[in-house]
């Protein structure tokens, strides 16, 4: 499955965006999904990951109660709302999924990667 993230940009602390991540190629509904991020010199984390269904979701412990994971299989698509947001939120976020239909948590189960999104949250 192909990904193309998209919805970043330069949002004001305490504002918010939401990102989109379009799929193609393979069924989509049959992975599960996750977003994840890399801020300047730190290592890339997962903040959000949802099952093929999009009924069971994790988050980062970071990020709980501010961001939410989506998906609509229909359309082949993942979001990732992100409300009141922090200077610390500014990373690069990136889409992946993993061919399982449950969630998945680690790094390597991921093996399709769109090409990631600037987030930058000014103070």
């Amino acid at each position: 499955v192909q990904l193309q993230a998209s919805g970043g940009g330069l949002v004001q602390a305490g504002g918010s965006l939401r990102l989109s991540c379009a799929a193609s190629g393979r069924t989509f509904s049959g992975y599960g999904m996750g977003w994840f991020r890399q801020a300047p010199g730190k290592e890339r984390e997962l903040v959000a990951a949802s099952s093929w269904s999009g009924r069971s979701t994790y988050y980062a412990d970071s990020v709980k109660g501010q961001f939410t994971i989506s998906r609509d299989n229909a359309k082949n698509a993942v979001y990732l709302q992100m409300n009141s947001l922090k200077p610390e939120d500014t990373a690069v976020y990136y889409c992946a999924a993993a061919p399982f239909t449950y969630y998945s948590i680690q790094e390597a189960d991921f093996v399709s990667w769109g090409q990631g999104t600037l987030v930058t949250v000014s103070s």
